[in-house]
């Protein structure tokens, strides 16, 4: 199946040679040279995932994925020359879901991209639920089981379970965490989400295996067993 992406580039070339790679991995990219484009385009068809150069003219990245996340959870990777972290933070609080920085490789971006869309179709959802193994998360309840067994979690370790089953197979560093799961607000520092992170690990018992530590870089919800 073809994966529809959305590339939102103002520079025209390095925008044709985006269209054109993806197109060589069979994709069906579409293109918006500015921000109104890419805002008209993402109101009206549905893509699998959203391309965002941060700086166009218009409406910029930011603005675009601002005004997307109002109605969709397409996933949104930007595409920027900014390297600076507090911009990236703006960028995860307003709802993207990753970053890459110029200059960039064209496979690691076609990875990046397929991954996020990986993510966003595989957290399985039954009756609401997202499931992983044996642990069972309803959103809307604001409820979790073990095997089928109720147990309780704080609203701080039920935001942070749901954050990590929902981009599971992808590495969250712990900024990322404070600002998906409790806001770019929480009023804490980033090594408070270890804390978190141990506390969650003792509830989940023999499925604390699931959330896995990634040296330097974060943690990852993994759905194999030990």
């Amino acid at each position: 199946m073809k994966n529809r992406i959305l590339i939102a580039e103002d520079e025209p070339k390095l925008r044709e040679v985006l269209c054109d790679y993806f197109r060589s991995k069979g994709d069906a990219p579409f293109e918006a040279a500015d921000g109104l484009q890419a805002l008209e385009l993402a109101e009206t068809e549905d893509f699998d995932a959203i391309l965002l150069d941060i700086m166009m003219p218009g409406l910029d990245g930011f603005a675009v994925c601002r005004a997307v996340r109002r109605r969709k959870d397409t996933p949104i990777l930007f595409l920027t020359a900014l390297s600076d972290e507090e911009d990236k933070l703006y960028g995860y609080e307003l709802g993207a879901d990753d970053y890459i920085t110029k200059p960039y490789s064209l496979s690691v971006l076609y990875a990046k991209t397929t991954a996020l869309i990986r993510r966003s179709r595989g957290a399985l959802r039954t009756e609401g639920r997202l499931q992983s193994g044996g642990v069972s998360l309803d959103p809307d309840a604001q409820k979790v089981w073990l095997d089928g067994t109720e147990i309780t979690l704080t609203p701080k370790e039920f935001s942070l379970l749901r954050c990590l089953m929902l981009h599971r197979g992808l590495v969250l560093s712990r900024e990322q965490l404070l600002v998906k799961c409790w806001g770019y607000d929480y009023e804490g520092e980033a090594r408070a989400v270890d804390t978190h992170i141990r506390r969650l690990r003792d509830k989940l018992g023999p499925h604390a295996h699931h959330i896995r530590t990634v040296i330097k870089a974060g943690y990852r919800w993994e759905e194999g067993e030990v």
